[in-house]
């Protein structure tokens, strides 16, 4: 039986440095406890994040972890073997956020690689490498970073964060969001006979409504190496859409129905669990019923200057009763909002400074907005009113105030495709969207969905369109941005290839596309 004093001592004595990554000569606690892995994330010129969550029994309730604060060493290298520590301390993992530790490094070198590991007892975590960011002040050639999301774990397997942990030159990776699904185990599959098969793999526990659902979803999640392996090797800007909490939520609205007090419990427990098991700063802790802000800025230099959007937090219900409808007059409404007011100011300030070559939006919901008919028969336009398209009034002040920046591009999520075109102020271009696949979520999908060819006859802006899962990487440089979509052959069996889909140029100075 462990005291709160035996695991403090054992804390304390217990060595950090000169052991192998994955050393446990001796454990305190029946299962390792660095079992969900660790990451870096939010980078910044002089330090970053950097997370852990002790967890020796990860589907147990409380990880296995006895209800008392836990301290955990932790240390930040120069170089790989940690011949030379550059920070190190102790973080204490506390119950009331499921012992999860974020430290906040700084005092770090800008623009450069570091490594950096936890231990507890004689338990050593895996080692994780992290990368700063340049200063404001520098002038940058180049920039490549990812961007990931739409997870689902029934839907398939996490081989192309495997991939994704193996492009060596990535200096950060955005995940927009949907890192888990709330539902629970789900039917069977039916093959073309209409005979029942097994999920490709399925979810544990019920459909998630308090924070220990949510902490055993994560858990499951992070008990996948694949995904321990791009945590590790990137440091992430992560953001959250809606799965993090219910599907397609809004604000205070719960797309089932449930009041709205009742739903905000729901959303708090769900966004307690997101910030316990993402690698982001104390400012986005939980405070009261909502998390901290999500949506912040980070630059790349004179390169470029990214802005993390919140699409879902303060945004009003979804026109036409939501999903794919018919336009109706709700959609014009002054007052509908995707982003607050207050975001819309920071951003618009932001957009409006002109001090980086390249200006970006890495956001959660489709900007363009397209007629998503897929059949000849559809006798009017039809939108997906989860979609910026819903919210013309906030949409049009939005891409008016990108009208003559002449360098901004979109990066979003959430529509399990790869879409790639034009965003249009009513008088020509102002910016480029790129929509990126899901990791899993849909499941193996093919080059085209039925319909795809009706959909882009329909929509002139959109030049391209894809169904299978993977990511995106994007290349910045000063004259041009180049995003390649990669994707995967299959998620529903392992061992699956990725490959370079479309490699896709936008010119700086001139909103265009062009596709390879």
């Amino acid at each position: 039986m462990f005291t709160r004093r035996s695991l403090l001592s054992a804390a304390a004595i217990a060595p950090i440095a000169g052991a192998p990554a994955l050393l446990r000569a001796q454990s305190w606690f029946a299962g390792y406890p660095f079992a969900l892995g660790v990451t870096s994330g939010d980078p910044a010129p002089d330090g970053f994040v950097i997370w852990t969550k002790l967890a020796p029994r990860p589907f147990e309730p409380h990880g296995g972890m006895p209800m008392t604060p836990i301290p955990v060493k932790w240390e930040v290298a120069a170089d790989d073997r940690f011949r030379t520590i550059v920070a190190g301390g102790e973080a204490i993992a506390r119950p009331e956020l499921g012992h999860s530790v974020h430290v906040e490094v700084t005092g770090l070198q800008p623009d450069r690689p570091y490594w950096y590991r936890f231990a507890l007892g004689n338990d050593q975590s895996t080692r994780g490498r992290a990368r700063t960011l340049p200063l404001a002040s520098a002038s940058p050639k180049l920039l490549k970073f990812g961007v990931a999301g739409c997870q689902n774990y029934q839907d398939g397997l996490f081989t192309a964060f495997r991939h994704l942990a193996r492009e060596d030159d990535l200096a950060f990776v955005y995940h927009y969001g949907d890192f888990i699904y709330e539902y629970s185990q789900r039917g069977p599959d039916y093959d073309k006979n209409g005979l029942p098969g097994p999920q490709v793999r399925d979810h544990i526990g019920q459909d998630c409504y308090d924070l220990a659902d949510y902490r055993l979803r994560y858990a499951q999640y992070l008990s996948d190496y694949d995904l321990q392996a791009a945590r590790c090797r990137h440091s992430w800007f992560p953001t959250f859409d809606d799965h993090e909490v219910a599907n397609n939520w809004v604000g205070d609205i719960d797309a089932k129905g449930a009041p709205a007090d009742a739903f905000r419990m729901r959303r708090a427990a769900g966004m307690q669990a997101w910030y316990e098991y993402m690698p982001v700063r104390a400012a986005m802790a939980p405070r009261s019923e909502m998390i901290g802000t999500m949506y912040r800025q980070a630059r790349f230099g004179d390169l470029l200057s990214i802005d993390f959007l919140d699409t879902r937090t303060f945004r009003t219900d979804q026109p036409c009763g939501d999903n794919f409808k018919p336009a109706c007059a709700e959609m014009a409404a002054t007052q509908a909002q995707v982003i607050s007011a207050e975001e819309e100011g920071w951003l618009t300030h932001n957009l409006a400074r002109r001090d980086a070559k390249w200006n970006c939006l890495a956001q959660q919901v489709m900007m363009m907005a397209l007629d998503r008919r897929n059949s000849a028969d559809a006798a009017e336009p039809i939108y997906n009113m989860d979609t910026w398209a819903g919210y013309k009034a906030q949409r049009q002040r939005l891409l008016g105030r990108m009208k003559g920046l002449d360098n901004v591009v979109v990066l979003t999520g959430d529509e399990h495709q790869n879409f790639a075109g034009l965003l249009d102020d009513g008088t020509k271009p102002v910016a480029v969207e790129f929509v990126s696949t899901s990791i899993s979520s849909g499941g193996d999908g093919s080059d085209l969905r039925p319909g795809s060819d009706i959909i882009l006859k329909n929509n002139p802006q959109l030049k391209f369109i894809n169904d299978q899962r993977g990511y995106l990487t994007c290349e910045v440089t000063a004259d041009a941005w180049t995003t390649r979509a990669m994707v995967m052959d299959q998620v529903s069996a392992p061992g699956g290839h990725i490959r370079t889909r479309a490699t896709m140029t936008v010119p700086r100075a001139a909103p265009g596309l062009s596709i390879n």
